[in-house]
């Protein structure tokens, strides 16, 4: 194989390692040699396991032997290092926390189990924000994570550590969870695709409540077409979880990389673009140009582009009362137990959300139904709705969070991320992909939405801008000697 493993697409990758071009062992050597060389400078694969993943690809590659490439799974011998927050079998999983620095979980989470049954070796953990809350990856277990595009800055959050090992070639797919935008904003900061799908399509499980619907699992990668591989083997109904989105997984395995036919593949599709959500929500000028010239590429593609939102007036109530009832569910055992041990944002989170009455529940609740009509009425006009993932570029990771967006002061950790939010909000399928860069070299991610169970349908719009523009090509340089990344914030920092 002329070409190095780790600059192979996931799906190039799988394919080569069923074909027997290269062995398991040597995808995986490659997978930690990247690390050796990225993770002194970034921060982001903070456990390993290394004599474990080895003996896994040499039973790969017995495996190899032993079947026709058809008869092998679909990621096998793929090497991936796993979101800290996701439970996985026998692998220290600390969520970021000190209360959980030396938990050794028995159990793999839903999206784990699934990305190892389809072949996948696991070799450690990546790092995230504790309890992944906001989209600054740091933690007082491991530091924090540097953005390899400016090590200065953030990679965002919570799935920073994925973000930053699939930009560096350290893999080509990672698992992530969203439930305010945090696959997105990683993505958007990393120059990679982050993509959070429908409702149910794939099950949040075990999890504590499982009626629970603001939070999401999925897959982020270098290319679309490698997330619609992902999503091929993620994709199903648990019993665990009492709804499901009734999306055949074969819609994603007929995707195979093809975003459409001839040179307009998006003849017939409408979309809504916006920069401010209808709400004057601030975005930092830079962002929004370069998301506003978007519109030519997809009309170039054949899209008819207006400029069109749906009226989000109840998202915000609709997004804060959920998070705040579901960070109280699932964390107030934990803060009221160790105060002093959890970070500030998340004890303001759980208080807020012990602080709700019954009144306000139910306004949140009547909110919701305002808020479907008025995406369904969108959505029965366009087929895509096109946004800035984040309102910020990356900033400097010495910040908790941006104090001030756009001259517009912030109040909380949580308000400078409203671009994803609202759409968090809104429950449908949302994917950020690489839109550019800034003039200083930073990322910039695009936002694209579409209807509740379309998600086979906008990873189709996404696979076809994405072949028109490149961006995700352009690979951060790998940095001189390190300096050492475990930088702890103050809570006033």
């Amino acid at each position: 194989m002329t070409v190095e493993p780790q600059q192979l697409s996931a799906r190039v990758l799988a394919a080569a390692l069923r074909s027997k071009e290269i062995s398991a062992r040597e995808v995986l050597d490659a997978h930690f040699a990247q690390i050796d060389a990225w993770n002194p400078s970034i921060n982001a694969v903070v456990t390993q396991v290394r004599e474990e993943a080895c003996a896994a690809a040499l039973r790969a590659d017995e495996m190899t032997a032993c079947h026709a490439p058809e008869n092998l799974p679909p990621l096998h011998g793929v090497p991936m290092t796993h979101k800290d927050t996701h439970n996985t079998k026998g692998i220290r999983t600390t969520s970021g926390s000190p209360v959980f620095s030396d938990f050794l979980p028995d159990f793999d989470d839903l999206i784990v189990a699934r990305f190892r049954a389809a072949g996948v070796i696991s070799t450690g953990k990546n790092n995230v924000p504790e309890f992944a809350a906001g989209s600054h990856t740091f933690n007082e277990v491991f530091g924090t994570t540097s953005n390899p595009y400016d090590l200065s800055r953030t990679v965002g959050g919570s799935s920073g550590g994925a973000a930053a090992a699939l930009t560096t070639r350290i893999q080509a797919l990672a698992d992530g969870s969203d439930m305010g935008g945090l696959l997105r904003n990683p993505a958007a900061f990393c120059n990679v695709v982050g993509f959070r799908p429908s409702q149910g399509l794939i099950p949040v499980a075990p999890s504590r409540n499982a009626w629970a619907w603001l939070a999401r699992t999925g897959p982020m990668g270098r290319a679309v077409d490698d997330i619609a591989l992902a999503m091929s083997v993620l994709t199903g109904p648990d019993p665990r979880v009492p709804f499901h989105c009734p999306v055949d997984p074969a819609d994603f395995v007929a995707l195979d990389g093809a975003a459409g036919s001839g040179s307009r593949p998006l003849s017939g599709v409408k979309i809504g673009l916006t920069v401010d959500f209808g709400l004057g929500v601030p975005v930092e000028q830079e962002v929004a140009d370069t998301i506003l010239v978007q519109a030519q590429v997809f009309e170039e593609l054949g899209a008819v582009v207006e400029l069109a939102c749906p009226d989000l007036t109840d998202a915000d109530e609709v997004f804060d009362t959920t998070r705040a009832f579901d960070m109280a569910t699932n964390l107030r055992e934990i803060v009221v137990a160790h105060p002093e041990q959890v970070k500030p944002e998340v004890v303001w989170n759980v208080r807020k959300g012990l602080d709700l009455s019954a009144d306000e529940l139910m306004k949140a609740a009547l909110a919701r139904t305002r808020l479907h009509q008025a995406v369904h009425r969108f959505f029965t006009d366009y087929d895509v709705m096109l946004a800035p993932t984040t309102q910020v570029l990356p900033f400097p990771s010495t910040d908790r969070w941006p104090r001030v967006v756009a001259s517009v002061p912030m109040v909380s950790y949580v308000e400078w991320m409203r671009s994803v939010c609202l759409i968090s909000a809104m429950g449908c399928p949302a994917v950020s992909v690489p839109a550019g860069f800034s003039r200083g070299g930073l990322p910039v991610g695009l936002q694209m939405v579409a209807q509740h169970g379309r998600d086979a349908h906008l990873l189709r719009v996404a696979m076809a801008y994405e072949e028109a523009t490149g961006h995700a090509n352009r690979a951060p340089e790998l940095p001189g000697p390190a300096t050492g990344q475990r930088q702890l914030l103050a809570p006033g920092g």
